[in-house]
């Protein structure tokens, strides 16, 4: 038996926002590395490319002999090969981008590695195809965080530490623009990002209502360049969000409450767990909604079975009760003619029914009557 034939990944249009922010974040490493002022080794970008390709591609030989199916990497040359690479290559260089982990190289590894699994592990069903579900660089960088608490993200600064003069303004500048041009065209996720920003704000205002917080402070993050960054290329991943309007009103607006709640805790860090929780949430409903459309289908099956089994039973008794009707009017006797009567003792000969007459059996209900005609012996 051949392998399947493989199914596009994804289609023209994701292919291509993919690519888009594949240039964009290496973009930003060269210059991040080169004038921005980013603290980790220059290295580091290199050992994260080669842990998440390796990775990725394992995982896909793997999972491709699991499903019968060729692997994704194969049939299209040195393009398909690239283009299959492109989460990965944008999960590793984000999470060595964002996080902070001193100069411990294997834990930015670790992270690298828990981000590309979790496409591998955490998956649910989404319009019958198993999809991932947990963004891959947010959930590498908030592990990294549960389990090695001395470890920190990446400092806002290093964005814009060598910029001076306007200069500052610059760089958040061009993320919001290149970033709205690729979320409104391709990844069509503008309502997600306008109901995230807007719930940001709101949280930000209660916050300071409830908490007596500086809403101003709460604010004041949003102009930030880690804010717009993870609001334009981290948030509206297309992979691990909904598709429609109202769905990604209400990730947006639910990742706004958590973080608002996870800060009101007192937690650091809350928009990496927030994210998480609101993806963990979205996975919960992807399985409950599928167990029960399954469900729902196995007891339509049931009820179908059994109204099948009711109009079969009824067909037959329909059948049987025409079949006595007509057996019953075959053998209803003519008028005239005759039925002998059981003799009146045992020397009494019996009558004999003239040839051609018929002998009727005993009538079917009370109302029904036969001729009796006595013959002489």
């Amino acid at each position: 038996m051949s392998p399947q034939t493989n199914a596009p990944r994804h289609n023209p249009k994701v292919v291509t926002a993919l690519r888009r922010f594949a240039i964009s974040i290496s973009v930003l490493n060269i210059f991040g590395y080169t004038v921005l002022g980013f603290e980790q080794p220059w290295t580091w970008p290199l050992i994260a490319l080669a842990t998440a390709y390796s990775l990725e591609i394992v995982l896909e030989i793997i999972g491709a002999r699991a499903e019968g199916r060729t692997a994704r990497f194969r049939g299209n040359g040195p393009r398909g090969v690239m283009e299959f690479l492109y989460p990965a290559h944008i999960t590793g260089l984000a999470v060595n981008m964002l996080s902070y982990v001193n100069d411990i190289v294997w834990v930015m590894m670790f992270g690298v590695v828990v981000a590309v699994g979790t496409k591998w592990v955490l998956r649910a069903p989404v319009k019958g195809r198993m999809r991932h579900f947990m963004n891959p660089s947010n959930f590498g960088i908030a592990v990294i965080l549960v389990l090695f608490p001395w470890a920190s993200i990446a400092p806002p600064y290093q964005f814009t530490e060598y910029l001076d003069g306007g200069f500052d303004w610059l760089v958040p500048a061009i993320i919001l623009s290149l970033g709205t041009m690729l979320n409104a065209k391709l990844t069509e996720r503008m309502w997600l990002i306008l109901a995230w920003v807007g719930g940001f704000a709101l949280q930000a205002i209660v916050r300071g209502l409830l908490f007596d917080t500086s809403i101003p402070a709460g604010l004041a993050m949003m102009t930030g360049v880690a804010f717009v960054l993870f609001t334009n290329y981290m948030i509206t991943d297309p992979g691990t969000t909904p598709s429609s309007k109202w769905g990604q009103m209400a990730f947006g607006g639910g990742v706004a409450a958590l973080y608002g709640v996870v800060t009101a805790l007192g937690i650091a860090y809350g928009l990496f767990f927030a994210t998480a929780l609101a993806c963990a949430v979205r996975g919960t409903f992807l399985w409950t909604a599928d167990i029960v459309a399954r469900k729902r289908a196995e007891e339509a099956l049931a009820l179908a079975a059994v109204t099948r089994s009711v109009e079969q039973a009824d067909a037959a008794r329909k059948d049987a009760a025409e079949a006595a009707a007509d057996t019953a009017a075959a053998c209803a006797c003519p008028e005239g003619a005759c039925s002998c009567p059981a003799p009146a003792n045992a020397e009494a000969e019996t009558c004999a029914c003239p040839e051609g007459a018929c002998s009727c059996p005993a009538p079917a209900n009370a109302e029904a009557e036969t001729l009796r005609t006595p013959v002489v012996a």
